[in-house]
């Protein structure tokens, strides 16, 4: 699958977090993520700034100015750019192409509660449920 570079922290596709260094990612969260790396990121991504400023809690005009001022996203907010980049690379696993997944993103759920996934990917418990339902899927457990 594809490689993605985040500042100084690589991780590719389908690896797991122990394959990672860990450490260098909690590194990078701390010292937050400019804007021109949560760019090059989100394009990968099938989220408008838009669904980025609900999933990180941010009007779309800081978003605006994040961009032209190429600030960085604060720790918190970066931990949050990398759950849902994790999540996604998941999901592309899951699913094996990125167009399965986006549908499945945007396709109201039974399993959870009748909700798009993509609805749910603004707070730590509502990725935590998709990420179980990727799982599920991937053992073949539907709902």
């Amino acid at each position: 699958m594809g490689l993605f570079v985040v500042e100084d922290v690589q991780y590719t596709y389908g690896s797991t977090p122990k394959e990672r260094s860990v450490l260098d990612i909690i590194k990078s969260v701390r010292e937050g993520m400019k804007y021109d790396s949560f760019a090059n990121l989100s394009l990968k991504m099938p989220f408008t700034i838009s669904e980025w400023s609900s999933f990180l809690h941010v009007s779309e005009r800081t978003m605006l100015r994040y961009k032209n001022d190429n600030l960085s996203f604060d720790a918190a907010q970066t931990d949050k750019i990398y759950q849902l980049s994790m999540i996604y690379e998941k999901g592309l696993s899951v699913f094996g192409e990125k167009v399965y997944f986006d549908i499945w993103l945007n396709t109201q759920n039974v399993a959870l509660g009748g909700l798009k996934p993509k609805e749910l990917l603004d707070n730590s418990f509502g990725l935590g449920l998709v990420s179980d339902e990727l799982i599920r899927i991937e053992h073949g457990v539907l709902a």
